[in-house]
């Protein structure tokens, strides 16, 4: 479980404490915190897509990196929760079975291999809820803030 270490407890001043962390293999991660010195990893996360065409680039071509983020959220006990913004009414993993990838069209003309389209991008998110424990969760951007905070609330 990774320590938070607030970035106002004056470095070197804490060796024995950061000694023994070191030792049994804890990760302490400096980061300005509201209250205390010291607390535990978070146990809910909220990573924002501004579109479907960010998810699709995300679980597409950026997969490897995306799957990482995923695998350290779940093996540390974070509940991630991806939360999609988009203007077209997807509410829903089953929803985006629906939707077109607007490179679609560019990437047939010039040839190109086709981009993932919304009945493979509904699987594969899916499959990483069934593997990773990830969630996705949609919403209209205007109701993004409001639904971050639902989210961080375990709502």
């Amino acid at each position: 479980m990774p320590i938070i270490e607030d970035t106002r407890q004056k470095v070197g001043e804490h060796r024995v404490k950061n000694e023994y962390w070191e030792s049994i293999g804890e990760t302490v991660i400096r980061c300005r915190l509201p209250v205390g010195d010291y607390c535990s990893f978070y146990s809910v996360a909220v990573d924002t897509k501004r579109n479907i065409d960010e998810l699709a680039a995300n679980v597409g071509s950026d997969h490897v990196r995306f799957k990482r983020e995923c695998l350290l959220a779940r093996d540390n006990g974070c509940k991630l929760v991806i939360l999609v913004e988009n203007d077209i009414g997807i509410t829903c993993l089953d929803d985006l079975k629906s939707w077109t990838n607007p490179r679609a069209w560019e990437a047939k003309k010039k040839g190109m291999r086709a981009p993932i389209d919304g009945e493979r991008l509904s699987k594969a998110c899916k499959t990483m809820t069934e593997r990773y424990g990830v969630e996705f969760d949609f919403c209209a951007p205007g109701e993004s803030g409001k639904r971050v905070i639902e989210i961080l609330e375990g709502g």
